[in-house]
């Protein structure tokens, strides 16, 4: 469901991404790890098309992104690391909104599904700006995956969310599993390895492991290598 072959950026003099490629098939879901300035975010920018790649190709859902980019985005649900919302807006009227951008025929059908499969119904009369943190994570996934995408692509999903708020999108994460290729970023390990049926480890810009998540003893060893260095 998602082909990632040798992309590669570069700003300037300095490499970002340098080759990086995988494929991740319908029901894994797969966790992109590495420290802080890894390049998993410039990575995720490149597979939604939020960034244009100077080499290389992403595939989503048999659609090449650089030949056909409106019908492989359209199978794409993105979640950013900072998780843009419209503060001004109600949820129900965003997610609406949102519906609206994908032309999707079924608009209200289609909103309160998402808001009962993401857990907002308590939460879907408010204005964005009043939610909690865990709450506007929540409305971030529910727009990525208004259109019911293939491909779900979450920046650091869990960043700044306490223990239950974290455990709760690993929950959906697990309920979403089967019918979806699923890619999140994370730079702990514990995150990734609590959902993840493979981890990805990337380190200065380039894929250095792809290992299941029962080898945990050898992604422990070597992820307190490549956070050492």
């Amino acid at each position: 469901m998602l082909e990632v072959q040798n992309i590669t950026k570069k700003y300037g003099s300095q490499t970002a991404l340098k080759n990086v490629s995988f494929s991740i098939g319908k029901g894994e879901i797969a966790g992109f790890l590495g420290p802080n300035g890894a390049g998993k975010s410039t990575a995720l920018k490149l597979i939604t098309g939020s960034l244009p790649m100077d080499s290389g190709s992403v595939v989503i859902s048999g659609y090449d992104l650089r030949r056909e980019p409106l019908k492989a985005k359209f199978h794409t649900g993105y979640l950013p690391e900072n998780n843009p919302l419209y503060d001004d807006m109600y949820v129900t009227e965003y997610l609406d909104y949102v519906a609206g951008l994908y032309l999707l025929d079924n608009r209200k059908e289609r909103v309160a599904e998402i808001i009962r499969q993401t857990g907002l119904q308590a939460e879907a009369h408010k204005k964005i700006e009043q939610l909690s943190k865990g709450y506007r994570q929540r409305a971030g996934l529910a727009q990525a995956l208004i259109h019911n995408p293939d491909v779900l692509v979450l920046d650091e999903p869990s960043s700044g969310l306490d223990p239950n708020q974290s455990s709760e999108i690993n929950r959906l994460l697990l309920r979403l599993q089967p019918e979806k290729t699923i890619l999140f970023s994370s730079h702990t390990l514990p995150e990734v390895a609590a959902v993840c049926t493979r981890i990805l480890f990337i380190h200065r810009g380039e894929i250095v492991a792809d290992l299941p998540r029962n080898e945990i003893e050898d992604l422990e060893v070597l992820f307190k290598e490549l956070t050492a260095v």
